[in-house]
């Protein structure tokens, strides 16, 4: 059952929820890029 030439029959340890992994990513990335705009414009409102 734990031969490594068998791939197939090893059972998935820890289930991965895929959707939730790209949903984060891309909420990760999302909130990244609106704090950078943020700070951009808060910057040069501030320097005009």
């Amino acid at each position: 059952m734990n031969d490594p030439k068998h791939p197939e029959l090893h059972v998935m340890e820890e289930p991965t929820n895929d959707f939730l992994d790209v949903a984060i990513g891309f909420g990760a990335f999302f909130g990244v890029m609106l704090l950078m705009g943020v700070v951009a414009t808060v910057i040069q409102i501030m320097t005009r």
